[in-house]
C-alpha cells in the first residue's frame, strides 16, 4: 500500500532518508511488519474499510522524529504518532488515515526524571506505567503512579487520549495531571510548553501554566504536534487508603445518594475513584444485582484523616432513608506481598493486566469475540440523568439490538473524573463479518439517540471519530471550524495524523 496521493518514486525516496535518519532496522515496509500495526480490535478486519498502515518508522530520539518529519513535510506523506501502540478499542496503532506511516514512538522509552521530593516525574512517549511503576520502586523512591486498566500502556499516549485512573484526585485525570509538553511540530521545529519555554527553566515540572495563552489543549486527541517529552504530577504515597462501600434499595435512592456522593468529592472528604453499579444486572461487575444500587468511596490520606472523613461519610449518608454504609478494610502502606496479591492492584498505584478478565474467557462469557469498542456518553452526574439515560437505554435497546440478538456490555456507570459520569456501552468485535458489520450499525445508532439527548462522547474509536465529532454541531459545528483554522496554520500540508478526532487538513475536508 502507498500512501494516498504520493508516488512509487517519492515514497521510496522518503524511505531512504527515514533509513539515513533512524537506521535501516527501524523502517517497516514488508506486509509481515507492517501487519503488526493493524487495529487488533477493528470492526471493519479484513474489509475494504479497515484502517491500515503503509509503513511505519520507529525513531529513538527527538533529533530523529524532526527528522522523521521533515521528511514527510517535503514528500507531502501523512504519518500516525503513536506511543507504544496499546490503546485497545480506540484504534490500537492503526491510523485514522488509510495508508498513513504510523510514526512509532515506542522506542523512545526513558524516564528522563523522578522527583521525590516535588512528586514528578518526566518521560518519553515509550515509558509505560509498568516501565515507571518499576523504575520508582527500583529508586525505592515514595510516590505511586495512576495507572489506568490496563497499565501497559503509555503514560503520555494516555494522558493524550483522555485517559483515566483509579487513586486519588487529582492524579487520576490523567491529562489534568500533566505539566509540560516538549513537541515537535509539522515542519520539524521543537517547542516546549509552560515553564519549559524558558530557556533555562528550573520550573518545567512545577507550574502547568506559564505565561502567555495556554497551548497544551491542542495536543490532547489532536493532531497538531508530535508529542516527545511530557511531566506529570505524581502521588505522594498515601499512608492509608479506606473504602466505604453504600447501598440502596430502591430505584429513586440513586439521587440522594449520588447528591451525597458529589457533595463528598466536592469537599475532597472522598478524594478516591468512586465507582457505580446498579439498575441493571450486568454478569460479571461487582454488585450487580446485589441491591439497586452500590456505591464504592474511597479515600486516601493519613490515617487519622482517613478515619475522619469515613466517620464524615456515615454522617452524611444517615441521612439518606433506607441507606448502608459499610466501612471496609483499612489498608496502611505500603503494602505487603500477601496483601497486595488480594486487593485491586491499580488502586494501590500498581500497574496490571486483570481488566482483560473482564472481557475474556470466564464461566459468564465462555467463548469471547476476541476484542470490544465502547461508546462512552457524557451525562450529567445526577441520580435523574442516571435514570434517565437507563429508561433511554432500555427503551432503545429491542430496535438497536435487532430484536435482542446482539448482545452488549453495559451500560457501565463510571466516575473516575472528578465531576464527570460516563455511560459505557461496550460492543464485543470479532472476526465475523456480519456480526461486526451489526455493531457498527449499533454503534453509529447509538450516537446518534444520545446525541438528540444532549450526550456525546468524550473518546472515540480510531474508525468513529469523525462521527462523533459530528455530534459537536453547535453554530454549524465552530469548534470543527476553529480546530481546522489552526491546522490548517501549523500544518498546512496536512502531514500529522490527519482525521484524528475528526480534524482533517484541508486538502481531505470536501465531503466529509
Amino acid at each position: 500500500m502507498l500512501p494516498p496521493n504520493v508516488s512509487s518514486a517519492d515514497f521510496n525516496r522518503a524511505i531512504a532518508a527515514w533509513k539515513q535518519a533512524v537506521g535501516a532496522d527501524w523502517v517497516f515496509t514488508s506486509d509481515e511488519d507492517v501487519a503488526l500495526y493493524r487495529d487488533a480490535y477493528s470492526p471493519w478486519w479484513d474489509e475494504p474499510d479497515e484502517r491500515k498502515a503503509s509503513a511505519a518508522v520507529a525513531p529513538y530520539t527527538v533529533e530523529q522524529v524532526q527528522a522523521v518529519v521533515r521528511t514527510a513535510n517535503q514528500y507531502r506523506i501523512p504519518l500516525y504518532a503513536i506511543s507504544t501502540g496499546r490503546n485497545l478499542a480506540y484504534g490500537g496503532s492503526a491510523p485514522v488515515y488509510s495508508g498513513s506511516v504510523v510514526l512509532d514512538l515506542k522506542r523512545m522509552n526513558r524516564v528522563l526524571e523522578v522527583s521525590e521530593r516535588n512528586a514528578y516525574a518526566l518521560v518519553e512517549p515509550g515509558v509505560s506505567y509498568f516501565d515507571l511503576h518499576e523504575h520508582i520502586t527500583k529508586q525505592k523512591l515514595d510516590v505511586w503512579v495512576d495507572p489506568p486498566d490496563p497499565g501497559w500502556g503509555s503514560v503520555i499516549g494516555n494522558a493524550l487520549d483522555g485517559g483515566g485512573g483509579w487513586t486519588a484526585f487529582p492524579f487520576r485525570d490523567h491529562f489534568g495531571a500533566h505539566c509540560g509538553m516538549e513537541v515537535v511540530l509539522a515542519n520539524g521545529e521543537i517547542v516546549r510548553t509552560g515553564m519549559g519555554a524558558l530557556g533555562n527553566s528550573k520550573t518545567w515540572q512545577h507550574n502547568r501554566w506559564g505565561y502567555g495563552p495556554w497551548v497544551d489543549g491542542l495536543f490532547r486527541q489532536g493532531n497538531m504536534g508530535v508529542v516527545t517529552k511530557m511531566g506529570f504530577h505524581l502521588m505522594p504515597r498515601p499512608e492509608a487508603m479506606q473504602t466505604a462501600t453504600v447501598q440502596g434499595a430502591r430505584e429513586e435512592d440513586i439521587i440522594p445518594l449520588l447528591d451525597t456522593m458529589n457533595l463528598l468529592e466536592n469537599q475532597l472528604a472522598v478524594n478516591g475513584s468512586t465507582s457505580l453499579f446498579g439498575g441493571m444486572r450486568i454478569p460479571g461487575m461487582p454488585g450487580s444485582g446485589a441491591a439497586m444500587w452500590t456505591l464504592q468511596l474511597p479515600i486516601y490520606g493519613p490515617e487519622k484523616v482517613v478515619r475522619a472523613q469515613m466517620e464524615y461519610c456515615r454522617e452524611k449518608f444517615a441521612k439518606v432513608p433506607g441507606a448502608t454504609f459499610t466501612e471496609g478494610e483499612l489498608f496502611r502502606t505500603p503494602l505487603d506481598e500477601a496483601t497486595l496479591n488480594r486487593v485491586r492492584k491499580v488502586s494501590f498505584g500498581v500497574p496490571d493486566l486483570s481488566t482483560f478478565g473482564m472481557l475474556g474467557r470466564n464461566p459468564q462469557n465462555p467463548a469471547p469475540p476476541g476484542g470490544h469498542i465502547g461508546f462512552s456518553p457524557i451525562i450529567p452526574r445526577t441520580g435523574e440523568a442516571v435514570l434517565e439515560y437507563l429508561r433511554f437505554y432500555t427503551s432503545n435497546l429491542q430496535a438497536v439490538s435487532e430484536g435482542g440478538t446482539l448482545r452488549f456490555v453495559g451500560p457501565v456507570f463510571m466516575t473516575n473524573w472528578d465531576r464527570s459520569l460516563v455511560a459505557m456501552i461496550m460492543f464485543p468485535i470479532g472476526r465475523d463479518k456480519v456480526m461486526n458489520a451489526k455493531m457498527r450499525a449499533a454503534f453509529e445508532k447509538w450516537v446518534h439517540l444520545a446525541a438528540e439527548r444532549g450526550w456525546a462522547e468524550y473518546r472515540a474509536p480510531a474508525g468513529f471519530q469523525d462521527l462523533c465529532a459530528k455530534t459537536y454541531s453547535y453554530n454549524n459545528h465552530a469548534l470543527t471550524r476553529f480546530r481546522e483554522t489552526i491546522k490548517d496554520a501549523v500544518d498546512p500540508n496536512g502531514i500529522l495524523s490527519p482525521g484524528r478526532y475528526g480534524v482533517w487538513p484541508k486538502h481531505l475536508r470536501k465531503g466529509r
